[in-house]
């Protein structure tokens, strides 16, 4: 097919290899501006356009595609050069802006969307970071008829895929990758024969988008939470822990099985081992097992400890009153 592709982070980079790969003509291809980034802050071009521009395909890159919007000249600019494409039909992920209806009508044979989630749980920005969050046990892939609303489409094609207990964002978002390329080539070549079914009306929920905000650990939480959420913000923003004044990123921890001992403060280090650094959180226990230190490198605790003086009776800071933990 003569196809569309928009598509910005390294997850939209996937789909579009594998539906070259299956010798679908990709005539231009979406995807947001260049962003500063680095410690350089120099501008750099997103994952699915240096794939795009290192494999001859077409680029634009639109501020906006509202015709009555602020970059109104940036909308017209895309709307000529998706008329000119006569694509047969568009697939979108993760692409980050909204599609208005007038995009939605251009491809004859519609736009599909590839949502890392099992709609509809999990609409919006975030589904795999909210998954892991949440302690979900399964995840999956919807292959998804777009329509104007946010994830409201009618699904094509969904697969079920299980969350392993130890799986990071940053590993399962490589899994649901790699089956969201496979799937979104499977619907176009079934297009004809896949009926749309729609969504059901219980079980919304929404994965709102990560703020840096929410890197910080609450010890005031179960330690199951406070692991979950280590799992979900690993490798963005990575999970935060303040001792003596260093703001400490916690990229591997655990639950402990040993009890919490009595009148332990929540943040309090409980003790220190080769392997962690155990530390009281509501109720229970959570072992560190990976931490970085500003400008460092991610060490394991027995390397960490080689150059950091940390004893049990430390307290991680907080910025709100730290209750006891039991």
């Amino acid at each position: 097919m003569r196809v569309i592709f928009a598509g910005t982070p390294e997850f939209a980079q996937a789909a579009l290899a594998q539906l070259q790969a299956a010798g679908h003509d990709i005539v231009l291809v979406l995807t947001q501006p260049d962003r500063p980034a680095g410690r350089g802050m120099k501008l750099q071009a997103s994952p699915v356009k240096q794939h795009a521009l290192a494999h001859g395909m077409p680029v634009a890159q639109p501020r906006s595609l509202r015709l009555d919007g602020k970059y109104p000249e940036d909308a017209a600019a895309a709307q000529q050069a998706l008329l000119a494409a006569r694509a047969d039909v568009m697939v979108v992920v993760a692409y980050g802006l909204i599609l208005p209806q007038w995009v939605l009508d251009v491809p004859p044979r519609g736009c599909l969307n590839i949502h890392a989630s099992l709609l509809p749980r999990w609409r919006g920005a975030a589904p795999i970071h909210r998954a892991i969050e949440a302690g979900d046990t399964h995840t999956g892939v919807a292959i998804m008829q777009m329509d104007a609303g946010l994830d409201t489409g009618d699904t094509l094609l969904v697969e079920s895929l299980p969350i392993s207990p130890t799986d990071t964002t940053g590993s399962l978002h490589d899994k649901l990758a790699d089956l969201g390329g496979r799937m979104v080539v499977q619907a176009l070549a079934q297009l004809d024969s896949l009926v749309p079914v729609p969504q059901p009306t219980e079980g919304i929920c929404y994965a709102h988008k990560i703020e840096k905000r929410e890197a910080a650990i609450d010890w005031t939480q179960s330690a199951e939470t406070i692991v979950r959420r280590v799992l979900a913000f690993n490798p963005f923003p990575g999970a935060a822990a303040v001792l003596h004044g260093e703001t400490l990123k916690v990229w591997a921890a655990t639950v402990s099985d040993v009890p919490l001992p009595v009148n332990a403060v929540c943040g309090s280090i409980v003790a220190v081992a080769q392997e962690y650094i155990a530390v009281a959180a509501m109720k229970s226990i959570v072992n560190i097992q990976q931490v970085q230190r500003p400008g460092g490198k991610r060490l394991a605790v027995a390397d960490f400890l080689r150059g950091c003086d940390v004893q049990p009776g430390m307290v991680f800071e907080s910025s709100a009153d730290v209750p006891e933990a039991r």
